[in-house]
Parts: structure tokens; C-alpha cells; sequence
């Protein structure tokens, strides 16, 4: 299944490229499950994010390795790939891109291929992925305002 997610942010892509750091992963975690991060290493080629997932009734582990990034003049682009997944998970592939506009805006563009253990579970999944994704926008809008400082890349 594909989700394609596009948000327009006020910024320049380069700002928004050095934002996407730990302090910004932290704030898209959703509200369920609560979510532990249990490594960040960043959005670079070789780089792994590892996580615990929290369903009250029990726990899973999710871990990704970022399997590609590139910076052109009109874009930059990271890949992760799910290593280990829940057992809801039998694959995952997001593209994350964020697209220059013009000088001080941008689109952050989540692109997500996901497969289920089986088609049923794929059509279940599609909605709650959607909208967990869907939910960034105000939090990528917000945290990329013109209005803010620009993010920090030490972060």
C-alpha cells in the first residue's frame, strides 16, 4: 500500500533538511502508542532509528536503517527501511523529501510503502496510517514557521 502526504512549510529546504533531528522525531511521536526511543542516529545513509512501541498490553520493537539520502539544489531526501517491524508489519519504506518552492518555502513530502502480513490487514492499516502521517502537518507547519527561529542542527 502507498500513502503520499505532502505538507507546505515556510521555510527554506536547507533549514528544514538540518530540522530533521531527534527534537523533531520526538515531537511526531503519536499519541498512541507512546513511543520510547531507544536510538536516533540521524537521516544519513547508515544511520538507525530504533524505537518501542507501547500497546498497554504489550510491547514491540521497531528499528529502521536509513538505506539512502541525497541534497540537490531543489531537494533533499532520506529512505528508511524497516529492519524490524511489529508483527503487523511484514514491510516498510518511507521516503522522506522536503522540496524547495521558492527561497523561503518548502514541501515536506512523506512518501510510504507499507505491506501487511496479508491484504486484509493492509486495507485495516491504510486509515490509521494515514492518519497518523496526516497528523504531522500541523506539527511540521509549526515547527518550520517562518515565525520560529530556524531549527537548530545541534538538536
Amino acid at each position: 500500500m502507498k500513502i503520499i502526504i505532502t505538507t507546505e512549510v515556510d521555510q527554506n529546504y536547507l533549514l528544514v533538511k538540518s530540522g530533521f533531528n531527534v527534537k523533531l522525531f520526538s515531537a511526531l511521536n503519536p499519541p498512541f502508542p507512546p513511543v520510547k526511543l531507544l536510538r536516533f542516529d540521524g537521516s544519513h545513509q547508515g544511520d538507525w532509528v530504533s524505537l518501542e512501541l507501547n500497546f498497554l498490553l504489550f510491547k514491540s520493537i521497531w528499528t529502521s536503517e536509513i538505506i539512502a539520502d541525497q541534497t540537490t539544489k531543489a531537494e533533499f531526501y532520506f529512505i528508511d527501511e524497516g529492519r524490524k517491524l511489529p508483527f503487523f508489519l511484514r514491510e516498510w519504506r518511507h521516503k522522506h523529501r522536503i522540496v524547495k518552492k521558492e527561497a523561503q518555502k518548502s514541501f515536506i513530502i512523506d512518501e510510504i510503502d507499507f505491506k501487511a502480513p496479508n491484504r486484509i490487514l493492509d486495507f485495516l492499516l491504510y486509515p490509521l496510517l494515514y492518519l497518523q502521517f496526516y497528523g504531522r502537518k500541523p506539527i511540521y507547519k509549526k515547527y518550520f514557521s517562518a515565525r520560529q527561529n530556524p531549527p537548530s542542527s545541534s538538536d
